[in-house]
Order: structure tokens, then C-alpha cells, then sequence
């Protein structure tokens, strides 16, 4: 028996199944006569769930330490602003 190929629309679309539908591994591989542990490999090669949500999650953190470096800038800048204002009164 040789080995079945794939294309990437239909590996992409089993891996899909199981993400985005929430149809369990067991029976999307019996449905479409793939064994699980290939269903398990295009997940991780092609789901883009959890790249996804890493990639947000990075995104977020990365913000989120930029806006606490522009509000320290904003708030010396406040205070600079004070302390010339005063002397120049």
C-alpha cells in the first residue's frame, strides 16, 4: 500500500475541522480515512490557532511596554514643564 498525498487546501481544511469546528481528531479521521497522527502533524504544521494567539499575546505585551514607556516620557515632560513654568515666573 503506498502513501496517499495530500493537498494543502485538503490538510489545511481536516486541520480547520478540528480548530475553527471543534470536531474531535477521532472522528474527522475517520471521516475522511486519515490516521490520526497525520491529522495531529497538519495541526501542527497548519493550525493557526495557537501561532495566532502567541502572536497576539506577543503583540499585547510589546503594547503594552511601549505605553508604559511613552506615559513615563509624557509624565517627565509634565514635570518639566511645571518646574520651567515656575521659574519663569
Amino acid at each position: 500500500m503506498g502513501k496517499a498525498n495530500f493537498t494543502e487546501e485538503f490538510k489545511r481544511d481536516a486541520v480547520r475541522q478540528i480548530t475553527e469546528r471543534g470536531y474531535p481528531v477521532a472522528e474527522v479521521s475517520q471521516r475522511l480515512g486519515v490516521s490520526q497522527h497525520s491529522l495531529y502533524e497538519w495541526k501542527k504544521k497548519f493550525g493557526t490557532s495557537n501561532g495566532k494567539a502567541s502572536d497576539e499575546a506577543d503583540e499585547v505585551r510589546r503594547l503594552k511596554k511601549e505605553l508604559a514607556r511613552v506615559t513615563e516620557e509624557r509624565d517627565i515632560l509634565k514635570k518639566a514643564t511645571a518646574y520651567f513654568a515656575r521659574d519663569a515666573k
